[in-house]
This record gives C-alpha cells, sequence and structure tokens, in this order.
C-alpha cells in the first residue's frame, strides 16, 4: 500500500468517524463558486511537481514569488491612490503622504480627464475634480508635482484611454525640472481592453486603442526603460462583479493580447515584456486571493516561455500591484471597512504584492479623509513590521489547501482561455459581449445571495443596528470647477496658439499613417495643447466607440 492509498483509506475511516457531525451550510464556496471540501489532504496535490509547478522564489515558475528573498530584502511600495480637487489640493495630499512614510505616489484622475474632455466641456458639468485630481493641461500637470522630485518616487497613474497624453505631460515635466526620461520610475495603466470589458471609460475603437497602447509600449521601451508602459488590471473588472476566477483569467487573456499586438508591430518580446505590469484586486475570500496570485505568476510565466517564446527570466515574471476591494467596502457601519481591508491587505502580502493600495474606511461614503487615508496607510505599515509575515518569503506554501486551490484557479482560467480562443480571442469576445455577460451573470448570482442571506454582509444583511453614520466627509468645494475653467481659458490665451495649432495639425496627419503617435503627443504636450483639443483631434481620424447592449 502506498503512502497515498494509506492516507485515502484513512480519510475514508475518519468521515465515516464524523458523519453524524452537522454544519453550518449544506455546502461551502468560495467567490468564484468553487466548492470547498472539509479537509484537504496529500492525496489532493499528489501530481504536485515541485520544480515544475512551484519551483523557488524568483525561479521559473514563479508560482512563489516574484523575487528569490521578497521583503527580506525590500517591502512593497506602500502607494496610496489619490487625487480629488485641483491640482494644488491633490499635491498637498501628496506631500501629507509622503510625510508619513509612503513609498510611491499613484494618481487619481478626475472623470472628464479620464474621458478625454476638457473642464469647459458642458459634458463635464458636475464632475469636475468630485472623483479624482483635474488635469487639463501640463500646467496642471506641473502643480501636481511642484515640490515633489520626479526622479527619486515612482509614479502610477490610473488613466487608459488618454494614457498616452497623461504620460506625455508626466515626461515633459519631469524634463522641465531637471530629469531625463530615462531617470523616471512608475506606471501608466494604460489597460485599454479592460474598459471596454468592465469600466467603460473608452473614447475610440478597440483596433484604434490598440495601436495607442503599442504606441507606448514602443516608446517607452527605447526611452523611459525603467517605467512600466501598462498596468494590465483585474482591479475593475472584479469590482464590476466578477469572480476571482474571471478576474484572474480575463486580465491575463488581455496581458496575452498586448504581447501579441506589440510582437505584431515588430518588436522583440524580450525587449518590452519585462515592463508589463499587473493590477489586482484584493477581496474579502482570504486563501481565494492568495492563490490567485500565485496561479497568476504560474500562468504568465507558462504562457510567456512556452507559446510567445520569451527567454529572459525578466520577461516571464508577473510583478503586480494590488489595491483592497473598493466594492466591498460599505456605508453601514464603515469603521468595520478597516477590519476589511486590513485582511485584504494581508492576503495581498501573502500572494506577494509589489505594491499596494488599502482603501480608506470612509471610500464607500466619499472620497477620503486625511485622518480616513492616515489609517489605511497605517495598515500596510503595521502588516510590514508588526505581523511577521514578511520574516520568509511564501509562508502559505505547502498548504494541502493553498496548493489545491491554486492548482483549480490556474485550471478554471485555462478554461476560459480556451472560450475566448474559440471566439476569436478578446476583440472579437469583446465585440461579441462575451466577457460583459460572464460578468454581469457573475454580479446578479453574487447579489442574489447576498439579498438572500446566503452569502452575510456584516452590518448589512446580518447583525444590522439602525444607529446612523456619523463619520466626518470629505466634501469637494464646488468653487474648484469654476476655478479650473478660469485656469484654462486663461492659458489658452496665454499660450502661443498658432504653435498649438502646428502641433495639432502634425499630430493629425500622423494619426492617418503609422508612426509611433507619442512624439507628435508630446510636442503638443510642450505647447500647452490641451487634452481635449489632442483627443478630438484624435476622433477625427479614429472616430469613437459605441458599444451594443447586451440587454
Amino acid at each position: 500500500m502506498t503512502e497515498f492509498d494509506k492516507i485515502k483509506e484513512d480519510m475514508e475511516e475518519w468521515q465515516n468517524s464524523i458523519s453524524n457531525k452537522e454544519e453550518r451550510k449544506k455546502n461551502f464556496k468560495n467567490l468564484s463558486d468553487i466548492e470547498i471540501k472539509r479537509l484537504y489532504t496529500p492525496n489532493d496535490i499528489k501530481n504536485l511537481n515541485y520544480d515544475l509547478d512551484l519551483g523557488f522564489p524568483g525561479q521559473y515558475p514563479f508560482t512563489r514569488g516574484a523575487y528569490p528573498n521578497m521583503y527580506r530584502g525590500r517591502l512593497w511600495t506602500m502607494r496610496q491612490f489619490a487625487g480629488f480637487g485641483n491640482a494644488e489640493q491633490t499635491n498637498t495630499r501628496y506631500k501629507f503622504l509622503i510625510e508619513h512614510g509612503q513609498t510611491g505616489l499613484s494618481v487619481a484622475f478626475s472623470l472628464h480627464t479620464i474621458y478625454g474632455i476638457e473642464a469647459t466641456d458642458q459634458r463635464a458639468l458636475g464632475e469636475i475634480g468630485k472623483e479624482g485630481v483635474a488635469i487639463d493641461t501640463l500646467q496642471d500637470m506641473e502643480t501636481l508635482f511642484d515640490g515633489i522630485d520626479l526622479s527619486k518616487i515612482s509614479t502610477s497613474m490610473t488613466i487608459n484611454a488618454p494614457a498616452s497624453i497623461l504620460l506625455a505631460m508626466y515626461i515633459v515635466t519631469a524634463e522641465k525640472q531637471g530629469h531625463t526620461p530615462e531617470e523616471l520610475r512608475g506606471t501608466i495603466q494604460n489597460d485599454i481592453l479592460k474598459e471596454y470589458i468592465a469600466q467603460k471609460s473608452w473614447i475610440f475603437p478597440p483596433e484604434e486603442s490598440m495601436r495607442l497602447i503599442v504606441d507606448t509600449i514602443e516608446y517607452c521601451t527605447k526611452h523611459v526603460p525603467q517605467w512600466y508602459s501598462i498596468s494590465i488590471s483585474g482591479y475593475h473588472i472584479r469590482e464590476a462583479g466578477s469572480t476571482a476566477v474571471q478576474e484572474l483569467a480575463f486580465t491575463l487573456a488581455d496581458g496575452f493580447a498586448y504581447v501579441e499586438a506589440a510582437v505584431e508591430r515588430g518588436l522583440d518580446v524580450d525587449d518590452f515584456a519585462p515592463r508589463l505590469s499587473f493590477f489586482f484586486n484584493s477581496h474579502n475570500n482570504f486563501f481565494e486571493e492568495v492563490c490567485k496570485y500565485r496561479a497568476a505568476r504560474r500562468i504568465w510565466a507558462k504562457h510567456m516561455k512556452d507559446k510567445y517564446s520569451a527567454k529572459k527570466p525578466e520577461s516571464l515574471r508577473l510583478r503586480f500591484h494590488t489595491q483592497t476591494a473598493g466594492v466591498s467596502l460599505t456605508a453601514q457601519e464603515p469603521e468595520n471597512n478597516i477590519v476589511r481591508t486590513a485582511l485584504q491587505g494581508l492576503a495581498a502580502v501573502l500572494g506577494g504584492t509589489q505594491s499596494l493600495h488599502t482603501n480608506s474606511f470612509d471610500e464607500a461614503l466619499c472620497l477620503p479623509t486625511e485622518n480616513a487615508v492616515k489609517i489605511a496607510l497605517r495598515t500596510q505599515q503595521i502588516i510590514a513590521h508588526e505581523s511577521g509575515v514578511t520574516d520568509t518569503v511564501d509562508p502559505l506554501a505547502g498548504s494541502y489547501y493553498v496548493e489545491w486551490l491554486t492548482n483549480k484557479m490556474e485550471e478554471e482560467a485555462e478554461d476560459y482561455f480556451n472560450q475566448i480562443n474559440e471566439l476569436g480571442g478578446v476583440i472579437p469576445a469583446i465585440k461579441a459581449n462575451f466577457f460583459q455577460k460572464e460578468i454581469a451573470n457573475a454580479s446578479y448570482k453574487y447579489q442574489q445571495e447576498v439579498e438572500n442571506r446566503e452569502k452575510t454582509i456584516v452590518a448589512v444583511n446580518q447583525f444590522q443596528q439602525k444607529e446612523p453614520c456619523t463619520v466626518p466627509l470629505l466634501k469637494i468645494d464646488e468653487g474648484i470647477a469654476k476655478q479650473q475653467e478660469e485656469e484654462l481659458n486663461q492659458l489658452k490665451q496665454d499660450r502661443e496658439n498658432e504653435k498649438v495649432t502646428e502641433k495639432l495639425k502634425n499630430l493629425k496627419e500622423a494619426a492617418q499613417g503609422t508612426e509611433n503617435l507619442m512624439p507628435y503627443i508630446m510636442d503638443a504636450i510642450r505647447a500647452y495643447a490641451s487634452i481635449g483639443e489632442i483627443i478630438n483631434t484624435l476622433k477625427e481620424i479614429f472616430g469613437e466607440y459605441h458599444e451594443d447592449s447586451i440587454f
């Protein structure tokens, strides 16, 4: 009798001995609807090959971590997402966060900026500075980073459809500070595919958008070598209601689509792949999240090596930023969100994240106050310096449950890849509304389970209290919108408008051909052309995208 046979026999005997033990539910499932057994043993992972499936941290297939010594060498970047009102107000918040120990910046942009609309546009009415910082021109970007040395801090910018424009603004701002593009460190999200799938802040049709994405990848590969030219984002897919498995599969599928587009442009995979990064959500089911990150690293490494023939270890190594789940925050008893965020942050760390944003407890009600954001930052610092989880690499490895669930999530992600390939790839699947339907169905199912009390949300559908919320709220001054409009109008009067017209004309002509558009966008930015002017110029050539409704 083998060891596995003996365990199986003993397991059956143990199960028979406790067959009369009642359990709280008929079955236990995680948020991806994967059924969880009562107990896991070596039999559940008996086919696991240590060298092929786990390996050592920093080595293929990177399941156990992106780097050999992980947090024993350096901690993750503590990068709190921040932006509200105008550039001056957000600059003050950045300096507050840096003073309290934040180690990287992360820019949240105003909704009108995200859609490439100027502050003076009627469509921006009521939105300016409400969800992020209002940026219309290079002048705003210069104010945003006034007094912050861009050669000494890394910056992440959450922007997608106009990402090439904001990246150009950042590079030119650094130049004006006296820094070269080679010195800059950071990330531009620049992930347009997930916009069509989940967040819906697109501008141009998918094919034209992909051209701009590859332009930025190519430009950064040649001129901004320390910059991550794209942050392939599952966060917004999860916030739209997907399961963890869907987040994993759809995000990596998007990543593969970007690789294919860049290779089709003629780029060598080992030249650009090391500067691709990822952005994942961390939700409430602790082990599911840890295993999602471990599976992501292994899947990426295998596909990059076997399908795309990448040879550099850096091309196979998936690095990612994590943000705790905004969708999990509750307006009821918002202080409970501190606990949720701590557990989600801990899952991200145990899963091996390279940087982390922890949500503030008041974000179900408003943009975070200074006190709330300080507590969120302190949460990361306590995990880092007091919990002991950073003392060894991948401390959950070898758990029968963790290794089984990592395998299971990889298996289910591969099933999704097959479905996407059958539809012709990511863009055809988007146009067929495949991703949108999968997410909508998962979201509906989850909400039904909450409303039926099959899933407990503390203080929402169980353990409710009637006391009103009394936490202080951050309110954006309505005068910010008027100030932003006035400053934009004044800048347009003061700049050399003939030069702006010339640079926009050059951009339009280049857009009609196949040249990389980044140099033309940067020339327009240097002349203080606005985001709206550049976007409208490109719309004349690219057009706009309109999604077919699935309902």
